[in-house]
């Protein structure tokens, strides 16, 4: 396992707890006292770190390279999945991945952000950095979903859409701007999950649904610190100051009444128990299909454009 450095006093206790397991192991020896000593100091030292987590620090655990993804989801919640693939204009965009899945007897339409697990496949999905063809896909599936009247679910996590030239040249802009559009009035079931990092019009631009949700040790701000670091101070150096002033994590997008709801994480964040988290994560996913589905179309869509209006502070003079 990877540690972050926060989580130092958590890495120095397992290298003395993998030391002592070898040792026992070699010489046929009984510490078992020892071992379990040691796994429970390691859980009170890991339940304290993680009872005091400072905003940078669950940025830091969105990008943990070992969290789970969209597809390590998709695999572990879905009994199958068929991935449809293309815009039906430019081309298939590899930062967003979606199809029609089958969720306990539930069939919905499953979109999301994909990182990749490692160099080649980071390269090839762009970082999870969606073009506009990866919006207008996303938005080809949701129009799919509704004519079959399918519920859908959304998993968010990525640093922004990708803001080259060329995504500029074919319409980022007015990609996302017709999604926000498009997804407030959609007329069946939707679920909007952010389970890493949700940055800006990049996470927007799928992120509209009746019920919007945040796992415990994600953020969801128009900024990433490190970008808002650079224009404010002119240095990446001030990324922790930017992230505690930016209020970006779950705990502050609810006091905010910016997200509906906060989902726990297991101990020591979702990388720790990918299994746990996806478990946890389908059941919320499984309650809200029934609660949503309970309601007329019209009342969803009523209730989604009240919800969504409201956010913000403004005057009217």
């Amino acid at each position: 396992m990877q540690f972050l450095d926060f989580e130092k006093p958590i890495e120095d206790l397992t290298q003395q707890l993998e030391k002592i397991k070898a040792l026992a192991e070699k010489n046929n020896v009984d510490m078992s006292a020892s071992v379990k000593e040691l796994e429970t100091t390691i859980a009170n030292t890991r339940k304290e770190i993680y009872s005091n987590l400072t905003p940078w620090q669950r940025v830091q655990l969105s990008r943990h390279p070992e969290r789970p993804y969209t597809l390590y989801y998709i695999n572990q919640i879905c009994d199958t999945f068929t991935e449809l693939f293309g815009d039906r204009n430019v081309a298939d965009d590899k930062a967003i991945v979606g199809g029609f899945a089958e969720i306990d007897g539930n069939s919905v339409m499953l979109i999301g952000h994909q990182k990749g697990i490692n160099t080649k496949q980071r390269q090839v999905r762009n970082f999870g950095m969606a073009n506009p063809e990866g919006y207008r896909k996303a938005l080809r599936l949701m129009k799919l979903a509704e004519k079959f009247n399918k519920p859908i679910v959304t998993l968010i996590d990525t640093p922004g859409a990708f803001p080259g030239l060329e995504a500029e040249e074919r319409g980022q802009g007015e990609a996302i701007a017709r999604n926000l559009f498009e997804m407030v009035n959609l007329k069946v079931p939707v679920i909007c999950i952010i389970i890493g990092e949700g940055a800006s019009g990049g996470a927007l631009g799928i992120g509209i649904g009746d019920k919007v949700a945040m796992l415990e040790n994600t953020w969801y701000t128009v900024i990433s610190p490190e970008n808002c670091s650079t224009i404010l101070w002119h240095s990446w150096d001030y990324k922790v100051q930017a992230a505690e002033q930016l209020h970006l994590t779950s705990k502050d997008m609810s006091s905010f009444g910016l997200v509906d709801d906060v989902i726990p994480e297991p101990e020591g964040g979702a990388h720790n128990q990918p299994e746990a988290m996806a478990t946890t994560l389908k059941q919320y996913i499984l309650d809200n299909i029934k609660k949503l589905s309970s309601l007329k179309a019209d009342k969803r869509v009523e209730q989604r454009i009240e919800k969504f209006s409201k956010m913000g502070v403004y005057d009217e003079i």
